[in-house]
């Protein structure tokens, strides 16, 4: 059986993407070293919570769709973000934290669009 969700999941997926973005950022100021899984979808906290918790009950809607697909070009961006600071284009990654934000942005759009249809 299938629990339903809180307005307390939804703030929890919202903390899983900021930690998402402030590892990232960790590793574009040197921080920490990357490591691949930050990048995986199967690695990902919002990921994780989208296919255990979301998709059983609510994956048909249209919402969850353009989550999951935000989440991926929110995580290829990272990956392309780490990839120019690794080739030494330290300020063109950092700047493209920007891009990272406007995914996040609609991810937590998303979210909230969500959230006000199930909870």
């Amino acid at each position: 059986m299938a629990f339903d969700i809180t307005s307390l999941d939804f703030q929890q997926a919202r903390i899983k993407q900021v930690l998402f973005k402030s590892r990232l950022r960790s590793v574009l100021y040197g921080v920490r070293e990357a490591d691949s899984a930050l990048f995986a979808r199967a690695d990902n906290p919002l990921g994780q919570w989208l296919d255990a918790v979301v998709k059983p009950k609510y994956g048909a809607r249209p919402e969850v769709t353009q989550i999951d697909a935000q989440l991926q070009r929110l995580l290829d961006t990272g990956r392309d973000l780490v990839r120019l600071y690794q080739r030494g284009q330290i300020e063109e990654a950092r700047a493209g934290l920007d891009q990272l934000n406007t995914h996040a942005d609609r991810i937590d759009a998303l979210l909230l669009a969500l959230e006000r249809e199930v909870v």
